[in-house]
């Protein structure tokens, strides 16, 4: 089992590389894989909804009622959504910035005027948030309320007697769980869904658009980096946590997120390298967890920057508004999703078909995802275990002093 993220990224790997010799060599035999892709992208929206739904559901009714979690889980989520949100206004000002999108052309200029031309006002897009059918909206892909629903019917969740809301979080928990399982099950047609979808790409629009891809790489890198340097370590320096011995901790943890891509294979070890450095158990074994599903620093980083790639690719001028509106999206929608495969593409599939942009050009990302993951996966443990000695630190029972002497 170890070995099966390996082996389906270098599958990947070698289904983009066919993809593109495909695409170069025959681009009218590249055209007709259209329905490969199409597939793929039909088995992951078909995710979406569920998936969406039961994460957030356990992820906040879960903990049961939020004023048991006290002073702590206060402090932790009121952390959490400030370093998220810095995340996401990195990612925006560095695609905005380096513009990776801008030459693929994912489609027409007919349909990138119908998308552009879905305008609306402040008052429709407030009213749209709410869902007059939680079933329409799962079926039309309406991200945002899905997840208004699922905020409702965690608060409710949160008002019955215990009893009755663990049956129903444990039938959340299980829902989540089969999803994640699916997911992986999906992520088996990866290598055909990719190939054919930088086939069709290449065969359509031509070598060119590789140029994009490795741009992209270069860009979500460099916000990452910049990110770590100018939020996280900013961030350890004002709050008293020492350097050195945080590296120390969390330089196994990272390893291993950045070689398996999976933040889950790395959390025994940052359990193990917290403790070691000083950090109390029962602030470990709260605020850790708590932060996989809460702060994705790296995952809504990427999120950002890719979901306006997308926009770029498609020829969608897109007002900063709406992308404000679409990282609420992202932000809301990518709680909980740590221990899926390949969940943030599932996620991004959902918030740029929501806005009406082309799902096709998340196939295309998913040809270069293996190497954005390994980076983003990194950014999310280091950014949790950071996470975990700041709490610790605000609630005293740290030993800063202790450990800057030692």
């Amino acid at each position: 089992m170890k070995d099966t993220p390996r082996s389906l990224t270098r599958l990947i790997f070698l289904g983009m590389a066919a993809g593109v010799l495909v695409g170069w060599m025959w681009p009218d035999f590249a055209s007709g894989l259209r329905p490969l892709s199409t597939i793929f992208i039909r088995l992951i929206k078909s995710l979406i909804a569920p998936l969406i739904f039961s994460t957030l559901v356990v992820g906040i009714a879960g903990h049961g009622n939020l004023r048991q979690v006290g002073r702590m889980g206060l402090k932790a989520i009121v952390y959490f959504e400030i370093l998220t949100t810095l995340a996401l206004i990195v990612g925006l000002v560095a695609v905005n910035t380096v513009k990776p999108g801008v030459g693929v052309s994912l489609q027409s200029a007919a349909q990138t005027s119908e998308i552009a031309g879905k305008t609306q006002t402040l008052s429709d897009v407030v009213t749209h948030i709410f869902p007059q059918s939680v079933i329409q909206a799962a079926a039309e892909g309406e991200v945002l309320q899905i997840v208004v629903f699922a905020l409702l019917f965690s608060l409710g969740l949160s008002a019955i007697p215990e009893q009755k809301r663990q049956t129903v979080v444990a039938f959340c928990d299980a829902i989540a769980e089969t999803m994640f399982k699916m997911a992986g099950i999906v992520m088996l047609y990866a290598p055909i869904g990719v190939g054919a979808a930088i086939a069709v790409t290449l065969g359509n629009r031509g070598v060119s658009v590789l140029i994009n891809l490795g741009l992209l790489i270069l860009t979500l890198y460099g916000a990452l980096a910049i990110f770590a340097l100018l939020v996280l370590v900013p961030v350890a320096r004002i709050t008293g946590v020492p350097l050195r011995a945080f590296i120390q901790a969390v330089r196994e943890p990272a390893l291993i997120a950045f070689s398996t891509t999976s933040s889950e294979a790395a959390l025994p070890k940052a359990f193990e390298g917290l403790e070691r450095m000083g950090v109390p158990r029962r602030i470990v074994a709260f605020v850790l967890p708590t932060g996989y599903s809460f702060n994705l620093d790296g995952s809504t980083l990427y999120l950002a920057l890719t979901s306006v790639f997308v926009a770029q690719a498609a020829g969608v001028d897109m007002p900063l508004g709406t992308q404000i509106l679409m990282m609420l999206t992202l932000m809301l929608t990518s709680k909980g999703v740590a221990g899926v495969p390949r969940g943030a593409l599932i996620i991004l599939a959902g918030a740029v078909s929501s806005f009406g942009l082309p799902v096709e050009g998340v196939a295309v990302i998913l040809g270069v995802d293996s190497i954005l993951d390994m980076g983003r996966t990194t950014i999310n443990v280091i950014g949790n275990c950071l996470a975990t000695v700041v709490v610790a630190r605000w609630e005293g029972e740290f030993p800063a002093e202790e450990m800057l002497a030692g």
